[in-house]
């Protein structure tokens, strides 16, 4: 099954945590030809420390390993200072409290608060493990819409321009000969007015990369009011949608693909906004 030293240390003390044949035995058993080895993966306690709390999940799919959702902006993803009760962690796990099923909180990757969009969230450990093995792989193919502020030239390419923290800042990125390597593929889909329609593709994932790639670039997006401006008349967030997600399952290895459509929000800048094509990479 491929289970990380980490899995098997915390299964290894649950009653029903290995068993062959209904009989729990130790992880030095050899299974003989025609036994039936029986592996717990989910969690029968919670680690976090995130309370449940009530609140709206978009569950695009489900399955016993994994949920992908469709993100509201201005919701966070973990709890943290200002938002210890209204997270996708503790709306999920209210979520599972309210169908009587187990599990904590184990998300593979993060968006930005002010980020809309696809995310994929483990259902227990080993698959979290998995799909975080394929991040930086060309199995996890992430793709973004983005509005920005000008028109790039060229309409298309690559940016590869390492990223860090900024001094004085505990928040801030940006670009620095000493960071970590950082690459984002970018194509312009649409032009309307002062602004342009962006599709991105990330080759890694650093934090707020798409957001200081534009920036550094001189093309910001629309309301990124911290390497931007903000601009609370026509957007009340960064312009940021995450709009395709695709990986392999964790567990049987079949590729699943995902789509959502650009938010309102978003689609209000771009006069005349037609639906993207997908690929163009």
């Amino acid at each position: 099954m491929g289970l990380s030293g980490t899995v098997v240390r915390r299964i290894k003390w649950l009653s029903d945590g290995i068993l062959v044949d209904g009989r729990r035995v130790n992880t030095r058993y050899v299974p003989q030809l025609g036994e039936v080895l029986s592996v717990r993966l989910s969690d029968p306690e919670r680690r976090s420390g995130i309370a449940p709390s009530s609140g709206p999940l978009d569950i695009v799919y489900e399955d016993p390993d994994l949920l992908v959702l469709n993100k509201a902006s201005g919701v966070a993803v973990h709890p943290g200072p200002g938002h210890y009760n209204d997270t996708i962690g503790n709306f999920l796990l209210y979520y599972y409290d309210s169908k009587g099923e187990e599990g904590d909180f184990h998300p593979v990757h993060r968006l930005d608060r002010g980020t809309s969009g696809l995310m994929v969230v483990a259902r227990h450990p080993h698959a979290q493990e998995v799909l975080k093995r394929q991040l930086h792989t060309s199995d996890f193919r992430r793709t973004y819409l983005a509005v920005c502020e000008g028109t790039l030239e060229p309409a298309f390419g690559m940016v590869d321009a390492p990223l860090g923290p900024k001094e004085g800042s505990l928040v801030e990125q940006c670009v620095r000969p000493d960071g970590k390597s950082a690459r984002t593929r970018y194509e312009t889909i649409q032009k309307a007015g002062n602004y342009s329609l962006l599709r991105l593709e990330l080759d890694t994932g650093r934090t707020h990369q798409i957001r200081v790639h534009l920036a550094w670039l001189g093309h910001p997006l629309v309301g990124d009011f911290l390497y931007g401006k903000e601009c609370l008349e026509v957007i009340r967030r960064p312009a940021l949608h995450s709009a395709e997600l695709s990986f392999r399952h964790p567990i049987t290895g079949e590729r699943l693909s995902f789509s959502q459509p650009l938010p309102e929000d978003m689609a209000a800048l771009l006069p005349g906004y037609l639906p993207v094509p997908r690929d163009p990479f």
